[in-house]
Order: C-alpha cells, then structure tokens, then sequence
C-alpha cells in the first residue's frame, strides 16, 4: 500500500492518489454541459469507495458549477459521516476577467458551499487574470494568514510562472504547495519543458490531472473501439490519434496488470505518483463508485523498478 505523503512543503498528508469531483456540478457552470448527472446514491458510494480505499485527498473548484461540485462533495462525505480532520479538500479561485482581490470577496462563499469542510488547498485555477502573479500570491498570503484556507497553490502554470509564485510566496514566508496540471503517460511534457524540474527543485507537488487520458489508458476503447461513438467529438479526434500510438503502452500496461491481478489503468496511476518519488500525486475523476474504488486500488502494490522503466520507455513517444 503506498503511504501518504506531504503536500509540499506543508504538514498536510495526502494519499498519493485522490479524486478529483469536476463532474459532480449537476449541469451547471462553464462546463456543466458535458457533465453526467450523477445521483446523490452515487456520489455517496463514490465517497465511501474512496475513503474506504485510502483516498482522504478530494479535489474540486468554484469553476465546477458555481459552487455545486464543491456542494455535493460536501454533502456526500457528511453523508458518510466523514469528519473534516479526516479529509484533505482542494478547490480553486477562477481568475479569469478578475482581479486578485476578488479572492477575499468570494472565498466565504466557498466556505458556504464546502458547509464546515476546511479549505486544506487553495488554487488559482489558471494564470489568466486582471492582476499580476504577486498580486495573486498575496491575497493567498492574506487567505492563509487569517485561517481561511491551510495552504496555497496554482494550476496550469509554466516553470517560469511557477517559480515567480514560489519566489512571492517565500518573501512572506508560506509554502507554494502544489502545481495542478495535466499529466499522464500519454501527455508527458512536463518531464521536458521545466514543470517536473521545477517543482523537484522548489519542492511543490505536482497534482495531475485527467491521468487516464479520459480513459483511453484503462485499455477499455483499445478493446471495444465502437465506445468510441459514445464520446464527444473533440474527445474523438484527440482519441483517435492517440489510439494506434498508445497501443504498445496499453499492451504493457495489461501484461504488467496481469503480473499484479490489477488492471491496466490502474498500472498506470500507479507509474505516475511513483516513478518521479513523491512529487506526483494525482487526481482520477470518478462519477462511478466501481471508478473510485479502481483508483484506490491503484495504490495497493508496488511496481518493480524493471516495470516501472519498461512502462517510461514505451511511452517515451509521448515525451
């Protein structure tokens, strides 16, 4: 079983792997549109797979409908009587057409909807915004200050902006404690453009999200290609590129499943939090309870250190 680890450099323990809840907006928001609806049953069993499989890290924003994702986490882990010491949350300020002090505006509301949860991990959301990143990374000094939020961090920054939030956030002495991006066996361009380096170097954890490559790395549309009718266009034509290049990685990543008794996605969350030791942690979604309970298990067994290298010589393609 893979251990908790610390986010950042903070005292905060997260499970390696945790569950990201974007989906769980009820068709509103920004993207509400693409979200399933997901019955209060679920998302309860959901919370009980996870928490019952190790997973005490959940991640959600204001941008996943207004505040209804980070409702419904909130009313699922009450439903499974799952206290606030027990549970890491994440959630994010959207910046987009704002300046930086909107964060003090709104951050009760965000409390409001997380209904006594603790705000553990408080990110900008990405760094398009009306205010400059040391503007940004004071009103997050200022949440932290006065006890709204335990730590701080941010999503979808390059190396360059990443450095120049840590370097803001360490003259007034709080902790960049994570960098949410999108990373996984398919998408590994992090490793080459300064994003892994530089969290190694700074000590910031690198969150990444869609994992499974909206589950083109599960091995299920390699199997059954007619799923593929299912899926959103965009998701088409990114899926269908992919499809022939990810076939020898998915082939490995079965062999190596079968080695394990797990199953191929599973093989590859556990590559991704444990091939660059603990700066990876990550954030499967789930609007399924089987989902959630996959991704747990990710986290019981450990890849040999032949797997795991024969697993990053087959996806080099994608570096």
């Amino acid at each position: 079983m893979l251990e908790k680890r610390t986010l950042g450099k903070t005292n905060i323990k997260v499970s390696p792997i945790g569950i990201g809840v974007m989906m769980w907006m009820g068709g509103k928001g920004i993207i509400g549109r693409i979200a399933p609806n997901v019955s209060d049953e679920i998302k309860n069993n959901i919370i009980k797979e996870s928490f019952d499989g190790g997973i005490n890290f959940f991640d959600t924003a204001e941008m996943y409908g207004f505040g209804r994702s980070e409702a419904n986490l909130a009313k699922s882990l009450k439903a499974n009587s799952i206290e606030d010491k027990d549970v890491v949350i994440g959630t994010k300020w959207a910046p987009m057409f704002r300046r930086a002090r909107n964060m003090r505006r709104t951050i009760n509301k965000r409390l409001q909807y997380l209904d006594d949860y603790t705000i553990d991990l408080y990110m900008i959301h990405q760094p398009i915004s009306f205010s400059t990143i040391k503007t940004e990374m004071n009103e997050l000094a200022r949440l932290v200050e006065s006890e709204k939020v335990k730590s701080v961090g941010i999503s979808n920054y390059n190396a360059k902006k990443m450095r120049k939030a840590h370097e803001e956030l360490e003259k007034l002495r709080i902790p960049l404690a994570a960098n949410q991006v999108n990373y996984s066996l398919v998408r590994r361009n992090i490793e080459t453009n300064g994003i892994l380096d530089t969290a190694k170097e700074l000590g910031v954890t690198i969150t990444a999200y869609t994992p499974l490559a909206g589950g083109l790395l599960t091995g299920k549309l390699h199997n059954n290609p007619e799923m593929m009718k299912n899926k959103f266009a965009m998701y088409r034509m990114v899926a269908k590129r992919n499809m022939e290049e990810s076939t020898p990685l998915v082939e490995t990543l079965t062999e190596i499943g079968k080695t394990h008794e797990v199953l191929p996605g599973q093989v590859a969350l556990n590559w991704l939090v444990t091939y660059h030791g603990n700066t990876v942690i990550t954030i499967p979604g789930a609007t399924k309870a089987y989902q959630a309970k996959e991704s747990a298990g990710a986290m019981a067994f450990n890849l040999s250190k032949t797997e795991s290298e024969e697993i990053a010589e087959v996806s080099e393609i994608f570096l």
